[in-house]
């Protein structure tokens, strides 16, 4: 089987991160966002990953190189030069995608973390016998997304609703497809939209069929949601891997921390806290809520929540970090320095305080 992941743009709303790499290589819980899903992919048969790409292929591939050869699956990119939409880049990567097989192939948006139910989905997909499956997850607030409307008992989807004012269902996209070959015949070379042209079309014709996401989902585009998908993918490791969170007397809820890290004398950390490869935390530090980037120092008592601290930062002693202050790559917060919200560009040394969220160019 193969598998297209729309990698797509700049990653803006991950600024400052998305500075240094792009968007599919900013770590998540430890490892590049992108490598969850390829795992996941290769884990139930899929031997081929394209990546559509319009920005920093060469970046993308020479880090997946190694991964190629880990995992033992082939990694190749089809690369747009004007940007494609959502179903463009199906069509760009048309010859890559069809061999002879006739299998389906599994779409993947690069943004989405969840637990990837994708041998459910293939059931699910010869099940009904339609033309495409789409995951859908419900939402408390369906009036935010574009909401699927769908037949309960057998899945078949009706129509799609964009931003509904009166409740229509509360199931929205999840960003994870398997499609016919066939579908291919129906998109053309130029900038499309899946979501808005190609689904309502199918499922016009009733041959889309949407299969419930068990367990959880976050699109982790944007910092606030990071975070949010960091707790929900660490409850459900404890749930499902709990071998793999750190225990101790200095550990509140479900903390992830890399072997390689050192953790200090009467630290307390948790809940909801990730620390990478080669990181170093020194006593009596304080985290809950927060993201610790490969190869960061952090001081002692410093208190950082509900942040991101970029790959190879230092904290200074008694700094106090919270309220979704992102630092950037190789950014030195000066001792005892408050940051309240503050979003630090790579290379820079902060001395003075961030009273209110900004952004320190």
């Amino acid at each position: 089987m193969k598998a297209l992941i729309l990698v797509g743009g700049f990653g803006t709303r991950l600024r400052p991160l998305t500075l240094s790499v792009p968007k599919p290589l900013v770590d998540f819980a430890n490892k590049p966002m992108i490598l969850h899903q390829i795992e996941a992919l290769k884990d139930i048969g899929v031997t081929e990953v394209v990546l559509a790409i319009n920005y920093q292929p060469e970046v993308m591939l020479n880090f997946l190189k190694d991964f190629e050869t880990k995992l033992g699956i082939k990694i190749s990119c089809s690369q747009e030069t004007e940007p494609l939409g959502t179903a463009g880049p199906l069509a760009l990567a048309r010859d890559k995608l069809i061999d002879d097989s006739g299998e389906p192939f599994f779409v993947l948006n690069s943004d989405v973390i969840s637990e990837y139910p994708l041998k459910q989905m293939i059931a699910f997909h010869k099940s009904h016998g339609g033309e495409a499956s789409i995951m859908v997850t419900k939402v408390d607030e369906p009036s935010k997304y574009g909401v699927v409307v769908m037949e309960e008992s057998t899945g078949q989807v009706e129509r799609f609703v964009e931003k509904p004012k009166v409740f229509v269902g509360n199931k929205i996209n999840a960003g994870i497809y398997l499609l016919n070959p066939s579908v291919l015949d129906r998109i053309e070379l130029k900038p499309t939209s899946i979501e808005k042209e190609t689904f309502p079309k199918i499922a016009s014709e009733k041959l889309l069929y949407a299969m419930v996401l068990p367990g959880f989902w976050m699109d982790i585009g944007q910092p606030k949601d990071y975070i949010t998908g960091l707790r929900l993918y660490l409850d459900s490791l404890r749930k499902n891997e709990s071998s793999k969170l750190a225990t101790g007397p200095h550990i509140v809820g479900n903390v992830l921390i890399h072997e390689s890290a050192k953790i200090g004398e009467g630290c307390l950390i948790g809940p909801d806290v990730a620390i990478g490869p080669g990181c170093v935390v020194e006593s009596g530090v304080r985290l809950s809520r927060c993201t610790v980037m490969r190869g960061v120092r952090i001081k002692k008592h410093a208190c950082i929540s509900n942040s991101i601290i970029g790959w190879h930062s230092t904290v200074g002693q008694w700094v106090r970090a919270e309220n979704m202050t992102i630092l950037g790559e190789d950014v030195h917060v000066c001792d005892e320095v408050y940051s309240n919200g503050g979003v630090v560009l790579p290379h820079k040394e902060i001395k003075s305080s961030i009273l209110k969220p900004e952004i320190v160019m």
